[in-house]
């Protein structure tokens, strides 16, 4: 089975639980594990917070928005996130560091390594922005709906 969909949304803190629901639901239906949906879709509510605060429209683009895509293929899930801002190359964050324990804030990245089999974090090609990548082999529940409808 394979499902993918992608989703433009605008830099809004509010478009973050969007994603995640669309994400579980996904899960859900397809029958994928539980506790497997919901590293996934944590590592995708760290992907699109980071998007949203840091992903700001950089000079010469013209969005206010963020993409996200998933693809749910065979035994793998991969999600993409990718914002305009002004990319990894301006960014501290590249040279991924473990956040303070008391920390409120710098810990997306680092989760989405501990959630996630594979993460790579790159510019867009071509564009300004970067692209969150991460995939999670899946584990299946028994009676998955989409096989029982």
């Amino acid at each position: 089975m394979s499902i993918w969909w992608s989703l433009h949304l605008r830099r809004d803190a509010a478009s973050v639980p969007l994603a995640r629901r669309l994400l579980i639901g996904t899960m859900e239906t397809a029958g994928v594990d539980p506790d497997v949906s919901y590293d996934i879709s944590v590592a995708l509510t760290e992907a699109c917070a980071n998007a949203v605060e840091h992903g700001g429209t950089a000079p010469g683009e013209h969005t206010e928005a963020y993409r996200v895509t998933a693809y749910l293929d065979g035994e793998k899930c991969r999600i993409e996130v990718a914002d305009s801002g002004p990319g990894v190359a301006a960014s501290p964050a590249l040279g991924i560091r473990m956040a303070r324990v008391d920390a409120e804030d710098g810990r997306g990245l680092c989760l989405i390594r501990e959630l996630a089999d594979h993460v790579h974090i790159g510019a867009r090609p071509g564009r300004t922005g970067t692209v969150v990548s991460f995939d999670k082999i899946l584990k299946w529940k028994k009676d998955p709906s989409l096989l029982t409808a």
